[in-house]
């Protein structure tokens, strides 16, 4: 297929500690039977090893390279994802890669992909010109086992999007802030592309969503990210009590996310300065919620 053929895919990982995790996200990117014409792993001054074994690793996969961002301001004892560490690192690989793709996937360090992850995903971006942004679902460990990672449709993980140069660029490239994964995609479907995350392509996450700093630091991360982005008090409340019910540890994790979104409502953090932005927000969340009342998913 022509647009097959002509799809440039490149990767950035942005990564810190992450030496548990880096051969088997190593060896599954190396599997990839579509695999990225270039990878860039962004190194954030990981102090475990990880340089060392991402150099000795990038030796044996010819599509990998790994670069570090210039030395900067170092978040010590705090939540190093609320202070952007992510995004900023993305950026850093982003301007380090081949600047002829025609689609950019960020990957965490400690996500290990299924062999036809960018092969399928490259399919459907191929058949769907208004697919901007878009990601498979994600399985983490839990008591034991593997359990599945529950988003609606719209919603794709910060953990491993791909977007379409199209898309990045209409957006404005990913914002260097706390709420970054949030902005993006909504910017997206503000500009008519459609964001979707396919259950039928499961990831495994090495390390539960939101616990790089702490479970319950990184559920009140969460609700401040909910006030950045302009969600409603409603909202929030039910998204609170869905956190609460659903995620661990249990009752204590949507006090979290309800104590984020206050504090952060007290304190004023500052939010994404757009009136259109803002409107688009809470007209999808009414939206939303209606179809929510009227049994709709």
């Amino acid at each position: 297929m022509k647009e097959s053929v002509e799809q440039r895919l490149l990767v950035v990982s942005p990564v810190r500690n992450e030496a548990a995790h880096l051969e088997r996200v190593v060896a599954a990117m190396a599997a990839q039977r579509r695999p990225p014409d270039e990878w860039v792993v962004v190194d954030d001054h990981s102090d475990d090893g990880t340089g060392e074994l991402l150099s000795a690793l990038a030796s044996e996969v010819p599509f990998m390279r790994v670069v570090s961002p210039e030395p900067g301001p170092q978040a010590t004892g705090v939540d190093r994802l609320a202070l952007a560490a992510a995004p900023r690192a993305f950026n850093v690989g982003l301007a380090h890669g081949r600047d002829d793709f025609t689609h950019v996937a960020k990957l965490d360090g400690d996500v290990e992909l299924p062999p036809d992850y960018y092969e399928a995903l490259l399919s459907r971006f191929a058949g769907d010109r208004q697919l901007g942004i878009a990601c498979g679902d994600l399985i983490e460990p839990l008591g034991g086992e593997w359990v599945r990672l529950a988003i609606p449709p719209h919603h794709v993980h910060g953990a491993l999007k791909l977007y379409s140069r199209e898309c990045l660029e209409a957006i404005g490239g990913v914002q260097e802030r706390l709420g970054w994964d949030t902005i993006d995609e909504t910017y997206a479907r503000m500009r008519s592309f459609r964001t979707r995350s396919y259950p039928d392509l499961v990831a495994r996450h090495h390390r539960p969503v939101a616990t790089a700093s702490g479970a319950l630091r990184g559920r009140a991360r969460h609700g401040r990210c909910a006030w950045i982005a302009h969600f409603g008090l409603g909202w929030v409340g039910l998204r609170a009590l869905k956190v609460g019910l659903r995620m661990h540890p249990r009752g204590i994790s949507g006090l979290a996310f309800l104590y984020g979104y206050i504090e952060a409502a007290v304190r004023r953090v500052p939010r994404v300065e757009d009136r259109e932005f803002r409107r688009f927000v809470r007209a999808e969340l009414r939206g939303r919620m209606r179809a929510a009342l009227a049994g709709g998913r």
